[in-house]
């Protein structure tokens, strides 16, 4: 697994076309992923520093798990079929057992960014990527 951070948030509300840009924590390698418009805009506003009057969902889904005693140990995005990339939540929970929960990458890295969890991508998403790309300019 190759540590990530997040790079860049690209919102364009015309072309409705949003992505982030996830690039290697130690390296030059860049993986951009489409996600929707709401989770763009959460951690963009989280990365801003907007509060809300009231709590989005991600906030939401933060504070309880905070409140329940669990913390968010990372996001790995461990997979690509086809054109969807695939992301799992590691949970450690109040009494210290580790859990991995399914979940898109946007609400993932939208909750890694409130909780500073780090995030991983697989190798060999990476690599495909690389591959898939080489001819492009």
């Amino acid at each position: 697994m190759v540590e990530m951070e997040l790079n860049k948030i690209v919102i364009d509300e015309k072309r409705h076309d949003q992505l982030i840009a996830l690039k290697e924590k130690n390296g030059t390698r860049v993986l951009p992923i489409v996600i929707g418009l709401n989770e763009a805009s959460a951690i963009k506003f989280k990365i801003s520093g907007f509060n809300p009057p009231r709590p989005l969902t991600h906030d939401l889904i933060f504070t309880l798990l905070n409140d329940l005693g669990a913390t968010i140990e990372k996001v790995i995005i461990d997979k690509l079929e086809e054109t969807t990339f695939h992301a799992k939540i590691v949970i450690k929970t109040f009494d210290g057992q580790s859990k991995s929960i399914d979940a898109r990458p946007s609400d993932s890295i939208a909750l890694a960014v409130r909780s500073h969890a780090p995030i991983f991508v697989e190798d060999s998403i990476l690599q495909h990527y690389e591959m898939f790309n080489k001819d492009k300019p």
